[in-house]
């Protein structure tokens, strides 16, 4: 734990009544207010003194991870600077996510390029680098910060925020490669949507299950998806797109046996694994909430956020999942890393889940006149804004996150330096 923080202010109040440092100009002081108001405090002095608390505590038993790519990370690591933030490794990553999920937009905005000529062979070489560089990234980034004996619990609600948002970026990025031409069969939109759903959803339930036992216990499925990935956009760039289009064995297409795979190994695998840890810990009299009510409260936004996503999907006067369908997923994504990110840090600090997040008002309220008919026409431009402003308020709330926890704990999220007392 990183001593010699400075105290936090997490209100209003605590700004305006700040007193003036000798020196200071009216104009100064006016441009400090003005910023620290833009600030907001999200994070509870509750919330900030279960960080001061907090100690990380994870178990990975996968074999593919212990056996094989651990050995990897950890050569990997060693040529990594010692002046690098972990930080910045974690952003990085993601950056590469990113770029090559806008580079897949141009090229393929409404999914429908897969199967002709018009994303160029460059862009599946690109997206084998950029997610292998990613998946690498998040991987070293905490054998950094234990490295640099600057591991921190701003560190960690970093990249498993990022992770949050960037798991639908995987996901939604994969699409161009097998969403199938109009004439054979492939993911609809409506199979992006649930296999989304699905896989949004098993990242949520490992973090729920950490909310009660305090244990992260790693999935299997992380590490074998991303190797499964880089490898088909390799193949992608080796083959040709189109063998994702042709039957596999017993005449199945691949997507087809992609959803079926994960709709199992959520029912069957992560599930069950995740209720037995829970059960465990009961036994074990190791559980962090004492009553049913507590341990569900986490759970709660996500199926409202779900549920209200799905009417809309279903009795969308427009089809407005048919009409932008990359936009409309692009929107799950964000939505679902906003009330996964507040998970994240309720689960950290040790404090109690909100029972509903503010997200959810708005998003009803769109909902309900969209399926209603009150939007009309105008359903797709109260969509489109509702996705900026979603998105805009969201990247503010990590801002102001981070910027928080950086202060509280007198370190700087991209340096290695600690902050100056003030």
């Amino acid at each position: 734990m990183i001593s010699g923080r400075r105290p936090s202010c997490c209100s209003f109040r605590g700004y305006l009544g700040r007193a003036a440092a000798p020196g200071d100009s009216p104009s100064s002081r006016s441009q400090r207010l003005g910023s620290n108001m833009l600030q907001l405090r999200y994070v509870t002095e509750q919330q900030l003194a279960g960080f001061d608390q907090y100690q990380y505590n994870a178990v990975d038993t996968n074999p593919l991870s212990m056996y094989v790519m651990q050995h990897l990370w950890n050569r990997i690591v060693k040529i990594v600077p010692l002046w690098i933030a972990p930080n910045l490794l974690t952003f990085s990553g993601f950056l590469l996510l990113l770029i090559n999920y806008f580079v897949l937009c141009f090229y393929d905005w409404d999914y429908t390029a897969s199967g002709s000529e018009l994303i160029p062979n460059w862009v599946w070489w690109f997206a084998a680098f950029s997610t292998f560089s990613a998946y690498a990234l998040d991987s070293i980034d905490g054998k950094h910060a234990r490295r640099t004996q600057s591991s921190s619990p701003l560190g960690e609600l970093f990249d498993h925020g990022l992770d949050s948002w960037a798991t639908s970026l995987f996901t939604l990025s994969w699409f161009s490669v097998c969403v199938s031409p109009v004439d054979s069969p492939g993911f609809s939109e409506h199979k992006m949507f649930l296999l989304l759903s699905i896989i949004l959803l098993n990242f949520m339930l490992s973090h729920w299950e950490k909310y009660n036992t305090g244990v992260l216990f790693l999935p299997w499925g992380y590490d074998l998806s991303q190797v499964m990935l880089v490898g088909g956009y390799l193949l992608t760039a080796i083959v040709g797109v189109e063998i994702w289009h042709k039957p596999l064995v017993f005449g199945y297409y691949a997507p087809s046996v992609t959803l079926a795979l994960v709709i199992a190994c959520s029912i069957f695998l992560s599930l069950p694994q995740t209720m037995y840890n829970i059960y465990t810990a009961y036994q074990k009299k190791t559980l962090k909430k004492d009553s049913l009510y507590e341990a569900l409260l986490p759970l709660v936004s996500p199926t409202l956020l779900f549920s209200l996503l799905t009417i809309w999907v279903t009795l969308s006067p427009c089809d407005i999942l048919i009409k932008q369908p990359r936009l409309f997923l692009f929107m799950v994504g964000v939505a679902f890393s906003s009330v996964a990110c507040r998970v994240i840090i309720c689960q950290m600090s040790n404090t109690r889940s909100e029972s509903f997040h503010s997200l959810l008002f708005p998003l009803a309220l769109v909902v309900f006149a969209a399926v209603t008919g009150l939007l009309g026409k105008l359903e797709e431009s109260a969509f489109m804004a509702f996705t900026a402003l979603l998105t805009l308020a969201h990247v503010h709330y990590g801002v102001c996150v981070g910027r928080q926890l950086s202060q509280h704990l007198n370190i700087y999220i991209f340096s290695m330096k600690k902050r100056a007392q003030e």
